[in-house]
């Protein structure tokens, strides 16, 4: 019996090697070749305001919002770079009154918070402004949502312009991160060169 174990004893050493159990690979997402920082004035002749957005973007005027006319002809999409694979979709509304302008400003709100329910957190960035007239609010909304960031924007009397960050892709937070912080720096650039023209 012994001489039986000490023959398999020299067995059950090697067996019992150091080596690491193996331990899945972590997820990897496709490298992003972001376009270079550069920017142009928006030139659009139906938008009653302009401000610099990204060069590597393209202005798509809507004409057709659910089978209708636009409420404005001001209603068009930021096409992002192709590697960026999103737009930044604005609408704009001519205020004609205090109460028009409260249910625009209450709609923006609640339009974000459609978002409460996927969103880990929405942090809101006042906007003011004062020299150029140009007020609001900046969403800033973590986790899986739709669109990761909205903004709107107002002189309180005249004008009311809305934005929303989409993306052509199912969300996914950990692998859009790099480009929502990177369109962030874009989406702050015309916020802060934003400027009514009448």
């Amino acid at each position: 019996m012994r001489l039986l174990l000490l023959c398999c004893l020299p067995f059950f050493m090697l067996g019992c090697g150091e080596d690491i159990p193996p331990v899945p690979k972590p997820r990897s997402y496709p490298r992003v070749d972001f376009p270079e920082r550069a920017y142009l004035p928006l030139a659009a002749d139906y938008c009653q305001f302009t401000f610099e957005r990204p060069a590597s973007s393209e202005v798509v005027q809507e004409t057709n919002f659910f089978d209708e006319a636009p409420a404005d002809p001001c209603w068009f999409d930021l096409k992002l770079a192709p590697a960026l694979n999103g737009s930044i979709h604005f609408s704009y509304y001519p205020v004609s009154s205090y109460a028009q302008w409260e249910e625009l400003r209450d709609e923006a709100f609640e339009l974000v918070g459609v978002h409460n329910q996927r969103a880990s957190n929405i942090e809101e960035i006042v906007v003011h402004r004062e020299d150029a007239d140009v007020h609001g609010v900046a969403f800033d909304i973590a986790g899986p949502a739709a669109s990761p960031f909205q903004f709107f924007l107002t002189d309180t009397t005249d004008h009311f312009l809305r934005g929303a960050l989409y993306f052509d892709t199912r969300v996914d937070p950990d692998s859009l991160a790099p480009v929502v912080a990177y369109v962030k720096k874009d989406i702050f650039r015309i916020v802060e060169s934003l400027e009514w023209t009448e």
